[in-house]
C-alpha cells in the first residue's frame, strides 16, 4: 500500500510465550528478565494489552505498563510538545458533505497509513483500520 511504512513482523503472544518460558526454564534463580525479553513484551503488549500480555507471559501488570509508557514515541520527534490527536468519530454522514480530507492511522509500532479521500467518497473506515491494524 502507498504510505504504509515496513515495519518488522509482528509476534504473536505464543511466541512470546514460548521464549519466557524457555528463558525460565535457563535461567538462574532471581536473576532479572533481559532488556531483550522486557522489548518483546512491550511490543506484544502494544498489540494485545498490558492487561492480557502481563498475565499470558507472568509478568507484573504494573512493571509492563511503566516500560510501555517509558517507550518512546515512534510519532513525531522528541521536541514536538504538541498533545496527541484526539479521538474524532466519523459518521457516514458527516463526510458526505465536506470536500477533500485525509485521514491517518497509525500504531504504537511507527506503521502509519494515509487514506486521502476525494470529496463525497466515504469507504468503509472501519473496515480499513481493522485491516490495518490485524496486518502482520
Amino acid at each position: 500500500m502507498p504510505g504504509r511504512k515496513q515495519r518488522a513482523p509482528a509476534v504473536d503472544l505464543s511466541g512470546a510465550v514460548a521464549r519466557f518460558e524457555q528463558w525460565r526454564q535457563g535461567r538462574v534463580s532471581g536473576s532479572r528478565i533481559p532488556d531483550g525479553l522486557w522489548k518483546l513484551a512491550v511490543n506484544v503488549a502494544c498489540r494485545h494489552g498490558v492487561a492480557r500480555t502481563a498475565a499470558a507471559l507472568k509478568l507484573d501488570y504494573y512493571s509492563l505498563k511503566n516500560r510501555l509508557a517509558e517507550r518512546p514515541s515512534p510519532v513525531g520527534d522528541a521536541g514536538d510538545l504538541s498533545p496527541p490527536p484526539a479521538f474524532v468519530e466519523l459518521t457516514p454522514g458527516s463526510l458526505s458533505s465536506i470536500g477533500p480530507c485525509v485521514i491517518e492511522f497509525s500504531d504504537c509500532l511507527g506503521s502509519s497509513l494515509r487514506v486521502q479521500l476525494p470529496a463525497g467518497h466515504v469507504p468503509d473506515l472501519v473496515a480499513l483500520g481493522r485491516s490495518f491494524w490485524d496486518a502482520r
